[in-house]
């Protein structure tokens, strides 16, 4: 969880899988707009990443 969330991978498009999902979408549909933060994996990624910081605080008590 604690990668995740310092990670930012899917938050910033820095990401070289996100890059390439980018550059090879012939659609269209996927793309980096004008600002940094205006990309297709924006919202999938910020769940993603709440929801494994939260799992990872519901774990670690049971785990630890």
């Amino acid at each position: 969880a604690c990668f995740a969330a310092v990670s930012a991978l899917f938050v910033l498009p820095t990401y070289p899988t996100l890059l390439g999902a980018v550059q090879m979408d012939d659609t269209g549909t996927t793309r980096i707009g004008k600002f940094i933060f205006n990309h297709s994996f924006f919202i999938p990624g910020v769940l993603a990443i709440a929801i494994a910081v939260a799992l990872g605080f519901v774990l670690a008590p049971m785990l630890i």
